[in-house]
C-alpha cells in the first residue's frame, strides 16, 4: 500500500514504528517532513504537505508514543 499526505493516521503509525524511541515533541517539522518522504511506502509529492497535515501526523505519532 502506498501512502499519501492524506493518510495521516498510517503515516503517524509508520513514524512511530520507524523511530520508537524518539519523542515526537522534540522533532522539527522540517525533519519530520523529510522522514515521511523517506518512508518506504510513501508515494506522494514532497510539496503536497502543509502545516495542518504535519500537525495531524504529529498528533497520531504522539498518541502512539504515549
Amino acid at each position: 500500500m502506498s501512502l499519501t499526505w492524506q493518510d495521516t493516521r498510517e503515516i503517524g503509525a509508520a513514524l512511530y514504528d520507524q523511530f520508537p524511541d524518539t519523542d515526537p515533541k522534540t522533532v522539527r517539522f522540517t525533519d519530520m517532513h523529510q522522514w515521511i518522504c523517506d518512508l518506504e511506502d510513501f508515494d506522494d509529492s514532497p510539496q503536497g504537505s502543509n502545516e495542518k497535515i504535519l500537525e495531524a501526523i504529529l498528533l497520531v505519532w504522539l498518541d502512539e508514543f504515549e
